[in-house]
């Protein structure tokens, strides 16, 4: 029997209890791209701007800090440019740090959103297989309880068919989803610690800026 041919098999014997779990993993899927994608081009534009920035904070040119920033959709672009916000009004580094860190408030729930609804369709999806699995045993022991005997080995096939196929499912998605959303939390968390360690570069700029100002 071909692959496709099992896998049809596998589908007309697992009951209308697989639908919900394709729904799911469809929804988890397309999640799971969007993230990757959106992650990933965070992670390369930040280490873009953060590049041409650099040797602009090591001359002390902030004017042109702020041009470039004010021109960016990047977090650590908004990021910056909230501590040149403050910077206008006032040279205190804690006051500096706090407009920072208001502005990640802002962009980091953007790139942790949607990640938490992976574990959670994981966890949903493998209850929706444990209920197409009793669903099933329901159905086997009913097979086995009712109808005569000439019948009673299909229908008891087909009922255990629907069990095992709904579990087997449900972890074909669970497992991978878990995966998926464990490493999407670890490539979040580095882009964090790569914000928190720009903010501090930049704090640490802004000083020697105002040091030499004042010799």
């Amino acid at each position: 029997m071909s692959a496709y041919a099992t896998a049809v098999k596998f589908f007309q014997d697992s009951g209308v209890f697989i639908y919900p779990s394709i729904l799911i993993m469809t929804l988890g899927l397309a999640i799971a791209i969007e993230r990757f994608i959106y992650i990933n081009r965070a992670r390369s534009q930040n280490r873009r701007i953060w590049e041409d920035l650099v040797p602009l904070l090591k001359s002390g040119k902030l004017q042109q800090v702020s041009q470039v920033v004010a021109k960016s959709d990047t977090a650590i672009g908004k990021i910056v440019n909230y501590g040149l916000g403050r910077l206008r009004s006032t040279r205190k580094r804690e006051d500096i740090d706090a407009a920072m860190e208001e502005g990640m408030m802002e962009v980091v729930p953007r790139l942790e959103k949607r990640t938490h609804y992976l574990a959670t369709f994981a966890n949903v999806v493998t209850l929706v297989g444990l209920l197409g699995t009793i669903i099933g045993l329901i159905k086997a022991f009913t097979a086995v309880a009712v109808v005569n005997a000439a019948e009673k080995s299909d229908l008891l096939s087909a009922s255990i068919s629907i069990a095992m196929n709904n579990t087997a499912f449900a972890l074909m998605i669970a497992i991978p989803f878990l995966l998926i959303h464990a490493y999407l939390q670890a490539r979040t968390s580095e882009v964090v610690d790569s914000l928190e360690a720009a903010k501090i570069k930049f704090l640490n700029a802004i000083e020697r800026v105002k040091t030499d100002m004042g010799a």
